[in-house]
């Protein structure tokens, strides 16, 4: 990597990812550092597909990163007998950390359009969904937490979190940096630490179906436009108890019946028990607890 690569991304000058170790004999001389994020090759293999007529596209690497710790000054010892231990533990110290991460970008459309109907373009939500799928199949729950983190958009990018703890970004990527890499408006990107994601990894299980019926509950709740969708549905799934079985955001709608600054999110909740019929009030009651916590937490007021 190279300072341009940086800027291309609008990284400001104080970010840690500028903080790169710089190769003694590179083999290009504008690229002497060694990568602390993907982004920048994938993006500029993004580009070639885009300016080759390969507008819908998805890469994804795997790979490296190399994180200083401020510590690598490595002994230059001879040849001419084997390290002793002090030297070789001085020399694993000038190691800089290297985490494996995944690195995701889309462009174009993610469902193309034809006799079947519209199409969908790529978006934040396809990016981020990367992730989650990723993480699902390792068995680790992620969830999501609205950020600004450069090259993402300020209001549409996501910290992805297990716990607290943040492993990466998603969302879509800001202007400047589409235009700097030549791509189309609203391409999206992800890059998350794979190797945090291994530590909590677990034997995924598979899901446990239940031949009870299902009962439906649907809610809309109205909250200020800056609440991101996935507090108020973080909040409804604590509420709802353990017999919510699925919960899934079908519809975002704002006007003048919501009033300004407002919008209305709809959820579809179902319920379920493993081992019995649900007797009559058990889901609405479990939708009731729900929607309060979510109106504890958010501030939310359910629609009428």
């Amino acid at each position: 990597m190279g300072d341009a690569d940086w800027d291309r991304l609008g990284l400001p000058s104080d970010d840690v990812r500028r903080r790169a170790l710089r190769i003694e004999n590179p083999l290009n001389a504008e690229e002497p550092q060694l990568a602390t994020t993907l982004l920048p090759g994938l993006l500029e293999a993004l580009s070639r597909n885009v300016g080759r007529g390969n507008g819908d596209a998805a890469l994804f690497e795997t790979g490296l990163v190399f994180l200083p710790t401020g510590n690598e000054k490595a002994p230059i010892l001879g040849v001419d007998r084997r390290p002793t231990a002090d030297e070789w533990a001085a020399i694993e110290k000038a190691v800089p950390h290297q985490p494996q991460h995944l690195g995701v970008v889309l462009t174009g459309q993610r469902e193309r359009s034809g006799w079947w109907g519209e199409g969908r373009a790529a978006s934040w939500a396809d990016a981020i969904e990367a992730v989650r799928r990723v993480a699902a199949v390792l068995g680790v729950e992620v969830t999501t937490r609205q950020a600004a983190v450069a090259p993402w958009h300020p209001g549409r990018c996501a910290e992805i979190l297990i716990g607290e703890q943040v492993v990466g970004h998603a969302g879509e990527l800001h202007p400047k940096v589409c235009e700097a890499y030549g791509l189309p408006p609203r391409a999206a990107a992800a890059e998350v630490d794979l190797d945090l994601l291994f530590e909590h990894a677990t034997s995924p299980q598979g899901q446990h179906f239940s031949s009870y019926p299902v009962a439906k509950e649907d809610v809309a709740l109205v909250v200020d436009a800056g609440v991101p969708a996935a507090e108020v549905e973080a909040a409804l799934r604590d509420g709802a108890g353990p017999l919510l079985e699925s919960i899934r955001l079908f519809d975002v709608f704002t006007g003048e019946q919501v009033g300004e600054g407002r919008k209305s999110l709809a959820f579809a909740l179902r319920f379920r028990a493993g081992d019995r019929t649900l007797k009559e009030g058990e889901s609405g009651a479990a939708r009731d607890a729900a929607v309060a916590l979510a109106a504890q937490r958010t501030g939310a007021v359910q629609r009428s």
